[in-house]
Formats: structure tokens, sequence, C-alpha cells
């Protein structure tokens, strides 16, 4: 995500209900060391600010899906990267457990390669085209800057040596957030057109789109980052009507449709894609457990933000760039598990990293993963 208009991402585009769905089972239960013998060579990246690594420095847009400035960055990097947080982000710490180096944002200038992979993620995007449209690299978009990066590899390495490339990588995908939070934050009467399930679908049959796309290119290994509670996010918790810090529930309850939408599919495609081979990390419970319990985890703060204004610090304003200039910055942002109004601090995300590369898969399914599983030689 991104904007008051973006999520993890939100995604952070792209939390916090009890999901219908059984969270057991896993072919890995205990986590062990994160650097083991991988064979994946590359991860390719798609989704929303919640992977973004700076593809949004590169396009037309306003600040409200860029981070380019200060404060981001100032942990880790100790420079604004265009990442949606103080310092790292969930995709660069499964790339340092797998062996990788950075994967760089398809758009900067000067790639010399993509043979460790590459990150098509754009804050503010979401599986739609209407989706924050004009202002973001949409998730079609994305599959078809891939698309090119599949022709680099096949003249580069011939099309023998491209296609095992291709079957080896790992496909990480966080996507939906956006699709989801936007209606609360724009103007939008799509829900007056649609039922919640019917938008859910739409969602859905996007990004099912994407994936057999990819498959059919010889993509096999897919990870992928389900939703937070979406009302439970500082930026959306303070345009809840009740106007008393609690989430907004219905935001949440279209995460959680969408999750359990997404778990279904998955597991259709499991039956209906050759060799099609993937792992679920359950955002939803981890986020929530910190949101609720930030003690326990290390933290001081889960629920305000470290950087933004106003109650929660929710109010999207962090860096002073955008449509309000006042702004606050935590003195610590390792006490805090949110960086912005919808975005996380890079200690969140790295103690989520660890438990996406060696933790419990998030379904029964025999052929649910983790991370680390994908890039081992299955």
């Amino acid at each position: 995500m991104a904007r008051p208009s973006s999520v993890f991402f939100i995604l952070f585009l792209h939390a916090v209900l009890n999901i219908s769905t059984s969270s057991c089972g896993s072919r890995s239960k205990h986590p062990t060391k994160h650097h083991v013998h991988v064979h994946a060579r590359s991860l390719f990246i798609f989704g929303d600010s919640f992977l973004d690594a700076g593809n949004n420095n590169y396009i037309n847009t306003t600040t409200l899906d860029q981070a380019n400035f200060w404060p981001y960055g100032e942990t880790f990097f100790k420079f604004p990267t265009g990442r949606f947080s103080d310092g790292r982000l969930v995709s660069d710490f499964i790339a340092e457990y797998a062996k990788l180096s950075l994967i760089p944002p398809f758009l900067q200038p000067g790639n010399p390669h993509y043979l460790n992979g590459v990150n098509f993620a754009s804050a503010g995007a979401g599986a739609l085209v209407e989706t924050f449209q004009g202002s973001v690299v949409d998730l079609r978009t994305q599959l078809n800057y891939y698309k090119t990066v599949v022709t680099w590899l096949r003249r580069k390495l011939g099309k023998v040596e491209a296609k095992m490339t291709l079957s080896r990588a790992v496909y990480l995908f966080s996507i939906g957030s956006n699709d989801y939070t936007s209606l609360f934050l724009t103007n939008s009467t799509l829900l007056n057109t649609y039922s919640k399930s019917e938008y859910v679908g739409i969602v859905i049959g996007n990004l099912t789109t994407i994936i057999k796309d990819i498959h059919k290119r010889g993509g096999r290994k897919f990870g992928f980052i389900n939703l937070p509670a979406l009302g439970c996010l500082p930026g959306i918790r303070i345009i809840n009507p009740d106007n008393k810090g609690g989430c907004l529930e219905e935001a949440s309850l279209l995460a959680k449709l969408h999750n359990r939408a997404l778990y279904n599919l998955l597991r259709e495609l499991e039956k209906q894609l050759k060799e099609f081979k993937y792992s679920v990390f359950n955002l939803n419970i981890h986020l929530r457990q910190r949101m609720n319990h930030p003690l326990k985890y290390g933290f001081k703060e889960g629920k305000g933000a470290c950087c933004g204004t106003g109650q929660l610090r929710g109010v999207y304003s962090c860096g002073g760039k955008r449509l309000v200039k006042e702004f606050q910055v935590c003195e610590n942002p390792k006490e805090y598990v949110f960086w912005d109004s919808y975005h996380l601090t890079e200690r969140a995300y790295k103690q989520l990293a660890d438990e996406m590369w060696s933790g419990e898969s998030i379904t029964n399914s025999m052929g649910s993963y983790n991370l680390r599983d994908l890039f081992q030689n299955l």
C-alpha cells in the first residue's frame, strides 16, 4: 500500500480477525537456521508497498505513493530508498536468507541483469487495474514487465537454461490490500454495485489470471502473503466513524473474505497446474499478535505508528511531503510495530520474514510449504 490510499500492502497494501481456515500443519514445524543449502537462483517479486523496493521512484506519481524522502530508510540504509519503512522489507530479508543480493526494482535505471530475479512491486498497486489507476504499476503491468525479463533470459541463457532458471525461481506476492482500502480512502461506490463477495471474486479472478500466466511461462514455486485485518491499520482506524481508535470492521471483513478465497484458489491451482507448489504466510495472525501483545515480541507500541501525526499517528503525513505537512517521528522505531499509517518498521518486517522463511505453513494441504522449502530443491 502506499497512500491514505495504499496499504500494502499494505499493503501493508496488503491483522486481526480469525480466519476460517485452519492454520495448522506444515512440512517444517520447527524454525531452523536461516542459511540452508538453496537451489533456487532467482526471486521475482510482485505486489504493493509491502514489497516495493523503489519502483515508484521512477514513475509519474505523487508522494502519496512514494517514500523517497526522509525519514524513510533512516535506520538501515541511512537514506530513503523508496521502501515504505525505516529500513528493510520482508523481501530484503528473504533474499538474504536465500543467499541472494538485494533484489533491485525493475524500473531502476542500469539494471545489469536479471539472473537473481527482479522486483516488480509498486506501492499502491492492486490486482485490479482500476485501483489507484494512473498512479501505480498495477499487477497486469507488472506481469508485462515479467514477460520482458523472460524474453531477456531466453536470449541470455538460451531456451533450455532459461526454462530451468524460471522453474527454480520463487515468485513472491503481496497484493490485494489496496483493492480494498481504496474503497474507504476514496469516494468509491463499487460496494454499491457489487456485494463484498462479488468484489472479492473479481480481485481473486485477476490474481488467478496472473498466476496462470506466470506458470505458463515456467514458474512453479509461489509464495503468497495474505492480508492483514485492514481495518486495524492506524490510517484506517482513524476513519472509523466511532472515532475511538477501534478497528474498521468492514475493511477487516473484506480481508477475511479475500484470505479465505485465496486459500481456496491455491488448493484448486495445486490440482490444476503441473508441479505447482506454494506457500501462504499468515500475516493476518502474525501481525495481529504483535499489535495486541507488543511486549511479547519486544515492542512497546503495537497499534500506533512511529511516524505521522494525529490520533495513533494515523494521519498519513510521514516526511511532510504529502497532503498534511505536520508529522512527528518516534525516537526509536524498534519499539514500534508500525512505521507509518499503513506500513511496518524494519524490526517488524524482520520478525515476519523469519516466520515466512522457516515457520509453519498456513494450510493442511500436502502441497504447502514455507519459503525455505521453496528455495530448496523440491
